[in-house]
């Protein structure tokens, strides 16, 4: 028995506090749908701003990172911390005009920007697509997380494996659905608290163990370059730090921001941060949610995980590299004593839950509006009834979880699947609130060619590879399958990737943004604009700033802003980019007691604030 009775006191008391806030907050979620999938819209940016950093903390996000840090050092970091570009442009650039338009979902958007049957086919397609399909396979991805906890510390396999997340599913599923969004933001917030207290006690207790004796011991256990916080492109491949081309490098730091869809992590926004930004109080609050959530996430939150990631290369040197990620949860195991460990599995069920909750509440509201109600009228979209249609979509994406949860064995191809599905839908996605002339066949092209084109690439490897393996291939004995098989050898398969880079991640990456870039431009000039009363009343209601003076024309409205006002906001998006990346550093520099770079990344951070607060200043975008 690893937990004492102490442990799993701790572990029930928990569960019943949570399902205690939600019954508190069930009589904010019964009026309307507003009030049950936005809160009404009423939430302060501090609950919206905690709540958005809470989902992103899922209980695979600290495996994730020490999985990453045990490959690549600190700088493996880096294939997560480049989307704080993307992130930061949501800030100043459309987390006002989100709350603006006051749409109760990011896919409502569709069919009060652009006109036509095309329009109402994008979102009941994008209802299915992201409400069901991508939720449920983040859903499985979470779970899977968690049930690699439960694994380690329990020894439980199979079936009953799949019950117990079944129950913690259950537990999420009943909080979020009688209460709605004010009970899932206020869980969030408490899960947050507990979650991050939990991993900041587990890498002191680490940190300070005999086995790694403390920040200096850890320095001098861990390989030089795993400390470095940059990675080195291009050249040979160095052990214990990330090494990337130069191709890869433009695709993760250049182009991925704009140019390609991921749940979280939308150019221009979208998915639950679209609808944490719609539930605030108003545009003010919105901004700061956005900016309090980019700067808690990518400059606060990592390194109580990073400073584990590294123990684990010292602790557990022997784990394969398939299986880093279960450094953290060995950590956990062998080194908190009786109570702790309950507190842990309470933050990494708190981690759990913040992200389950969202995604059933966020999922629930687009099948329910989007799908559900499409074509319906104003009168019958303020139904009553039409809560208990979202719960009972809530209960319904769970059960699909649970069953794609218990058909796969591992995900992470899914990664790379959804980045190259969705390159070149970015620039569609952040385009439409700045250049009137997009429409609904542009973000229809721009969706679907992707998926073409990767289709099309993976059908050209698979014949290609056909025909080394009838040339090269050797025939072998498979454990896992229990057959002799063909396969290419190591080096054969070597020399075909390095020949043919340009079918592989990230060189497959370009052809789909450059195909689906010509693609979506060309329909663009194609096909008729979206009908002129409807971008009229979009621009009167949403006030966008860029290419829209023929419809400005129209309104009879002067633009609100000087003709510098989109330069002066792209200061503010550049220099907070800096100003949090200083702040990263600054932290991570301070607890390894490297006081030169302390002074340095000090001295940015104060540049890079004053420069931010004199633009802000300028825009008064906090006005």
């Amino acid at each position: 028995m690893i937990l004492s009775i102490i442990d799993w006191l701790i572990i029930g008391v928990y569960i019943i506090f949570t399902i205690a806030i939600g019954l508190y907050y069930r009589r904010k979620a019964g009026n309307s749908l507003s009030d049950y999938f936005l809160g009404g819209r009423k939430l302060p940016w501090y609950i919206a701003g905690i709540s958005m950093v809470a989902t992103t903390f899922a209980a695979d996000t600290p495996l994730a990172v020490t999985e990453l840090v045990g490959k690549n050092g600190i700088a493996g970091n880096w294939l997560w911390w480049n989307f704080l570009i993307g992130g930061m442009l949501t800030t100043f650039f459309f987390a006002r005009l989100w709350r603006r338009a006051e749409v109760l979902t990011e896919l409502e958007l569709i069919n009060i920007r652009y006109s036509g049957k095309q329009a109402t086919f994008l979102r009941g397609f994008k209802a299915v697509y992201l409400g069901l399909l991508m939720n449920s396979i983040i859903i499985a991805w979470v779970n899977l997380a968690l049930m690699t906890l439960i694994e380690v510390f329990f020894g439980i396999h199979g079936t009953n494996l799949l019950w117990i997340m079944a129950a913690a599913m259950a537990v999420a599923m009943i909080y979020s659905t009688i209460s709605g969004l004010w009970g899932v933001a206020i869980t969030d917030v408490v899960q947050f608290v507990i979650a991050m207290s939990g991993s900041i006690i587990l890498a002191i207790i680490v940190i300070s163990s005999e086995e790694i004796g403390g920040i200096a011991g850890l320095k001098s256990q861990v390989p030089e370059q795993a400390l470095s916080f940059f990675p080195k492109i291009g050249g040979d491949n160095i052990a214990g730090t990330l090494t990337i081309s130069a191709g890869a490098f433009l695709a993760f730091g250049v182009f991925q921001w704009w140019a390609s869809w991921y749940p979280g992590a939308e150019p221009g926004g979208g998915g639950y941060i679209a609808q944490r930004m719609m539930s605030t109080k108003n545009e003010k609050h919105s901004i700061f949610a956005t900016l309090f959530f980019q700067t808690a996430h990518y400059a606060i939150r990592p390194w109580p995980w990073i400073l584990v990631g590294l123990a684990a290369i010292v602790l557990y040197p022997d784990l394969p590299e398939t299986e880093l990620r279960l450094g953290y949860v060995m950590a956990m195991k062998d080194f908190l004593p009786v109570g702790l460990k309950g507190l842990l599995l309470v933050a990494f069920l708190s981690a759990y839950m913040s992200t389950i909750s969202t995604q059933l509440n966020f999922g629930a509201s687009i099948l329910t509006n989007d799908l559900f109600l499409l074509g319906k009228t104003k009168e019958q979209k303020e139904n009553k009834k039409n809560v208990t249609i979202g719960r009972l979509f809530t209960i319904a994406i769970m059960i699909i979880s649970l069953i794609i949860t218990s058909q796969i064995e591992s995900i992470s191809g899914v990664w790379a699947f959804v980045i190259e599905c969705g390159a070149g839908l970015g620039m569609v996605l952040i385009l439409r609130w700045y250049w009137w002339r997009i429409n609904a066949w542009s973000e229809i092209t721009a969706t679907i060619v992707p998926f073409l084109v990767y289709g099309t690439i993976q059908l050209i490897k698979f014949f290609m590879l056909q025909q080394v393996k009838l040339k090269h291939g050797v025939e072998v004995f498979v454990e896992e399958t229990g057959k002799m098989e063909i396969i290419i050898p190591p080096e054969i398969m070597e020399t075909f990737t390095n020949t043919h880079a340009n079918l592989y991640f990230p060189g497959s990456f370009f052809w789909t943004i450059t195909i689906t870039t010509i693609a979506w431009i060309a329909i663009t000039f194609l096909t008729k604009p979206t009908k002129e009363n409807v971008l009229l009343s979009f621009y009167k209601k949403v006030k966008p700033q860029g290419a829209w003076k023929p419809i400005q024309k129209l309104s009879g409205l002067k633009s609100e802003k000087d003709k510098y006002y989109l330069l002066n906001l792209t200061v503010c998006w550049l220099s907070s980019i800096v100003l949090v990346y200083s702040i990263l550093f600054f932290i991570g520099k301070l607890i390894f007691g490297e006081w030169q770079a302390v002074g340095i990344y000090g001295v940015i951070i104060l540049v890079s604030l004053f420069i931010f607060r004199w633009f802000v200043n300028k825009t008064k975008i906090f006005d």
